[in-house]
């Protein structure tokens, strides 16, 4: 006779819930090594895609391999010998013109206190402008520290760096068999499903969100050096980049507008207006023919799985910000497997 539906939920649970914990444990002594493997997977995932392109023009597999990775390497080096250096310099830049802003932005306060009490509004903003630019000054200086940090850390950086790089070449030469491999620990009547599922929704995810990244910072690199936006390129690397998180860019137009407005509206305003044209221009015209619609996942779910996963990411050593990367497609191949499941446990009329 079989188990009642909730009583098999009432089982599952906690043992998925010991698995998670134990897994926890033997991953989090390991630590930073399972995020470079999961880095270095999806490296080997993007740089799949243009290795089966020239599989098919005809290539043996070890020489198409041959030329992404010397490709890929070449366009690593030019990126760190021409754009690098602008980017900190722009960032160093910043970090010196920062506390002008924050006077700047006192300034503004002391405006809106002023037209409060000429109004006879509520005017007590002492307290909040102290503590706001305690906080700011704060967080500008953690920054930079951080900042030195990172650049100081130049070794541990390049040998991490190094052995992604390496860990994604292996994985590329034996990706198949690998898969082939960890496939044979599934049930026969699942294999495919799951295989097909990961493969698809990570490779098409993730290339698909770095070709938008690539081409919106580009979009906005032309736009910004147009209109003269101090520190172009940097913001528009920023804004750029951080569509690899969905909702992420959005934010960062905000902030980056909300930065410039402080030393002046108008740059603030126009920044804002190019962002926000080239987002829709990326997001209308090319993402649907890049993507379409292969994540099946409603914007609201969206919103809950995006904290989950960098959650998930700190709990387990991986880190939040690769939580963050991981959790979208996750959560789109969770799905398609308990609507599998659903459908094999409950099907429905023929």
């Amino acid at each position: 006779m079989a188990w009642p539906f909730w009583l098999r939920w009432a089982l599952a649970l906690p043992l998925v819930t010991l698995n998670l914990y134990v897994c926890r444990q033997l991953l989090l002594p390991l630590a930073p090594f399972p995020a470079l493997f999961l880095t270095a997977a999806l490296i080997a995932f993007l740089l799949d895609i243009p290795t089966r392109w020239l599989m098919r023009s005809g290539l043996p597999r070890w020489l198409a391999i041959l030329l992404v990775t010397v490709l890929t390497a070449t366009g690593l080096v030019l990126a760190a010998v021409t754009l690098v250096p602008l980017l900190l310099d722009q960032l160093a830049q910043l970090i010196n013109t920062l506390p002008s802003w924050l006077a700047a932005a006192e300034d503004w306060i002391n405006r809106v206190q002023d037209w409060s009490l000429q109004r006879g509004l509520p005017s007590d903003f002492g307290d909040f402008s102290s503590d706001l630019l305690t906080r700011l000054s704060r967080v500008a200086s953690q920054f930079s520290q951080r900042l030195l940090a990172i650049l100081g850390a130049t070794l541990g950086t390049t040998i991490n760096t190094v052995i992604v790089l390496v860990l994604a070449v292996f994985f590329l030469l034996s990706g198949d068999s690998m898969t082939a491999g960890l496939a044979r620990w599934l049930p026969q009547s699942w294999r495919e499903l799951v295989v097909t599922t990961i493969t698809a929704t990570f490779r098409g995810y993730f290339a698909g969100q770095v070709v938008l990244a690539l081409i919106l910072s580009l979009g906005q690199i032309v736009v910004f050096t147009v209109l003269g936006i101090p520190y172009g390129v940097l913001f528009a690397v920023l804004i750029g980049f951080t569509t690899l998180i969905p909702y992420a860019s959005a934010l960062m137009i905000v902030a980056v507008s909300a930065l410039l407005a402080i030393q002046d509206p108008r740059t603030g305003l126009e920044i804002l207006a190019a962002a926000i044209a080239v987002g829709q221009i990326v997001d209308q015209v090319i993402q649907p023919h890049l993507m379409g619609n292969l994540l099946g996942l409603q914007p609201a779910w969206l919103l809950i799985v995006l904290p989950l996963g960098a959650r998930a990411g700190d709990l387990f050593g991986f880190g939040s910000l690769l939580g963050l990367l991981l959790a979208v497609p996750v959560a789109s191949c969770t799905k398609t497997f308990v609507d599998a499941w659903q459908s094999e446990v409950r099907p429905g009329p023929e």
